[in-house]
C-alpha cells in the first residue's frame, strides 16, 4: 500500500474509525507511517472527513477472514463513490485486557466493537462473560481503565493495553489463529 508522500512533502491526514490503539490506527501507522492517522468515531466520519478535504485518505476495514464482509464499513465505502486507490490484508490479533492486578475469574464484562466480539465469540462464550457491544476495540480499552473496576475487561489490539495502560489477560482471543482484516484505502 506504498502510496507517494504529498507533492509538498508534508505529512497527509489519513482517517480512520476507532480510538487511538484501534486496529484501524495500527493499520494507519504501518501502511502509512509518513501521514498522521487522525482518528474519528465512526466509518461514516471517517469517509466524510475525506470527501470534505479535511483528511487526504481514509483507510476502512472492509472485509474479514473470519465474519465476512464488515458491514457497515462496507456498504459507505460502495456509496461513497471515492476511488480505493490501495489495500492490504492485515493480522487481526485480539487480546483480553483488564486493570492491573485484574484476574479473568473475577471479570463479569467485556467491552467491544461488534465485529471484534464475532471474531472471538466461541472463546468468549467459553469464558462465561456478559459481552457488550462498544462503537471500538481501543474505545473500550479506554472506558475500562477510565472506569477503574476490576471487574470489567476490554477485547482490543495489544497496543490499546500500552496506549491506555491495561494489563493483558489473555492474548490471541480470537476464534481462527489466522484472522485477518482486509483495509481500503480511499482517495480523492
Amino acid at each position: 500500500m506504498d502510496t507517494p508522500a504529498h507533492q509538498d512533502d508534508k505529512p497527509g491526514r489519513v482517517a480512520y474509525q476507532g480510538a487511538p490503539g484501534a486496529f484501524s490506527h495500527e493499520a494507519c501507522t504501518a501502511l502509512r507511517p509518513w501521514d498522521v492517522a487522525v482518528p474519528f468515531e465512526t466509518f461514516a466520519a471517517a469517509i466524510e472527513a475525506l470527501k470534505t478535504g479535511d483528511c487526504d485518505c481514509a483507510l476502512i476495514p472492509v472485509e474479514n477472514s473470519s465474519i465476512g464482509v464488515v458491514e457497515p464499513a462496507a456498504t459507505l465505502v460502495r456509496e461513497s463513490g471515492l476511488p480505493v486507490v490501495a489495500e492490504a490484508w492485515r493480522p487481526i490479533r485480539h487480546a483480553l485486557m483488564g486493570l492491573e492486578g485484574a484476574r479473568i475469574a473475577d471479570l463479569k464484562r467485556v467491552l467491544s466493537h461488534p465485529i471484534a466480539l464475532a471474531q472471538c465469540e466461541q472463546t468468549l462464550k467459553g469464558m462465561r462473560l456478559n459481552v457488550v457491544e462498544h462503537f471500538d476495540t481501543a474505545g473500550a480499552a479506554r472506558d475500562v481503565a477510565e472506569a477503574g473496576d476490576p471487574t470489567q475487561a476490554a477485547v482490543a489490539p495489544v497496543g490499546a493495553a500500552e496506549v491506555y495502560g491495561l494489563s493483558i489477560l489473555r492474548n490471541d482471543l480470537q476464534d481462527s489463529s489466522d484472522n485477518r482484516t482486509r483495509f481500503v484505502l480511499l482517495g480523492v
